[in-house]
């Protein structure tokens, strides 16, 4: 059991008279070296995302939601828009080191925090349960503001303050700024600066490496230059319905039976999914004394990286968490509106498990790469998307997704797409390491000093033969 004793004058002083346990008992601990401060007196603005439907039709600008932050970056691969009027945009547009936290999610993932940098001339904005900051300069940095709400301390203090419903928690602007940063000396907030513009940088290239893949596949399918369109209005018979046995015009748009008809045109030839890939369905039941990797929905990356995983006792997991991976599978979302949540899973993931939400596939017949690469692109997005039915929850039926049709690719395609994503994944994981380093070293000279963390810094990434 944990407790505090906290006087009735510390009750009054707070705004809003907070005396639940969760913000009480988790107060952090300060480094009597810094001067610490609310995070609300060192920024010059802050302010929510924009309320408003969105849509996947390329209808406006895109638009950041709380899935689309990863591993401290707000990430390039972004599936909706917005359609807004110019004033809005210019209310709403985001600019280079603008950092975004996320205010309502689940207990797990509120207050996950990453900095945009401007990666090309595309306005883009951000959605509503998203909070805008830009810290003040001349204190803080926004890759040292970022780092910090991502340590051990700054996530501590940020959730303390959640307030929690069912499945859901929310941390709002003021609580946000009432977060207490220690002010670090500008030298060692410029090496974290430095350490996230060599990170950008390997993030662009892993980007590049996964666009290079994509283009490969397109166009070995002849759809490089092909664009869905959707149409308001389309003739069908009704023999159609009854033998799809659907009524719902979104599920007759010809933009999907176009896609699957230049599939069908493929030289080497197509086969339905059912045929070609193995689904990995059998429900595993974790042991209750034994520590797992859970891989959920919200781990998953626009690019097609596992961005982190939960470790629990079986005991502790949610019944959810009923899928066994391995080295080399492919795990694809069930749900529409996540529908390019795809990933592969890499060594360190092996034996792990992940939500029965993700089906999980492989194959002898294509390479795990490719499989992700065709999953992602418009080809297979748009047949994953045509198969979704429900009510509350739409999502794509086991029998549904056996029927995708998949071209056959030929080996040197798949041997180039497999060399890229291997080269991506590479370059995505040395910019995971550096961003590690950056949050070490803050949390080292939060606990010891900036000298001690300065001198770990410069041992990390010697040994990433970057300095």
């Amino acid at each position: 059991m944990e407790y505090s004793v906290v006087t009735y004058k510390k009750l009054k002083d707070h705004d809003d008279w907070r005396w639940d346990g969760e913000f009480l008992c988790f107060e952090p601990r300060h480094n009597a070296r810094y001067v610490y401060k609310p995070i609300g007196d060192v920024l010059k603005f802050s302010q929510y995302g924009i309320s408003i439907d969105m849509n996947e039709e390329s209808n406006g600008y895109k638009i950041y939601r709380m899935n689309e932050i990863s591993n401290m970056f707000c990430d390039r691969l972004i599936n909706k828009f917005a359609d807004i009027s110019k004033e809005q945009l210019k209310k709403f547009k985001l600019k280079d080191n603008d950092v975004l936290f996320n205010r309502t999610n689940s207990q797990e993932f509120v207050g996950r925090t990453g900095i945009f940098k401007k990666f090309s001339d595309e306005e883009i904005v951000f959605a509503s349960y998203l909070i805008r900051v830009r810290p003040s300069e001349e204190e803080i940095l926004p890759e040292y503001l970022t780092t910090f709400l991502n340590t051990q301390y700054g996530i501590q203090d940020a959730k303390r303050r959640a307030r929690i419903s069912i499945n859901q928690s929310n941390i709002n602007a003021e609580e946000l700024k009432r977060v207490k940063i220690p002010i670090l000396p500008m030298g060692i907030q410029k090496e974290i600066r430095d350490i996230f513009n060599q990170s950008f940088t390997l993030v662009n290239k892993s980007e590049a490496l996964y666009f290079q893949a994509e283009q490969i596949l397109l166009s070995e399918l002849n759809l490089l230059n092909w664009k869905p369109r959707h149409r308001l209005s389309f003739v069908k018979r009704c023999s159609d319905t009854g033998s799809a046995g659907r009524i719902d015009a979104e599920y007759f748009q010809p933009m999907y039976e176009k896609v699957v008809k230049e599939v069908f045109k493929y030289k080497k030839g197509y086969g339905v999914l059912g045929d070609l890939v193995k689904v990995k369905d059998k429900n595993f039941t974790p042991k209750d004394d034994l520590i797992y990797k859970y891989i959920e929905l919200a781990n998953i990356s626009t690019n097609g990286s596992i961005t982190g995983f939960t470790e629990e006792m079986g005991k502790e997991l949610p019944t959810r968490a009923r899928r066994k991976v391995n080295t080399g599978d492919v795990i694809v979302s069930s749900i529409e509106g996540s529908l390019s949540s795809i990933a592969l899973i890499t060594e360190s993931l092996n034996n792990a498990l992940c939500s029965t939400g993700f089906y999980v596939i492989d194959s002898e017949n294509i390479n795990s790469e490719t499989l992700l690469v065709f999953l992602k692109s418009k080809a297979g997005q748009l047949q994953l998307k045509k198969g979704c039915s429900g009510t509350i929850l739409t999502a794509i039926s086991k029998d549904e997704l056996v029927k995708l049709i998949i071209p056959k690719i030929t080996d040197k395609i798949q041997d180039e797409i497999k060399t890229k994503i291997t080269e991506m994944y590479n370059t995505k994981a040395l910019s995971n390491s550096l961003l590690n380093i950056a949050k070490l070293g803050v949390e080292l000279a939060i606990e010891k000093e900036e000298k001690h963390a300065q001198a770990v810094i410069n041992s990390e990434l010697k040994k990433l033969n970057i300095r």
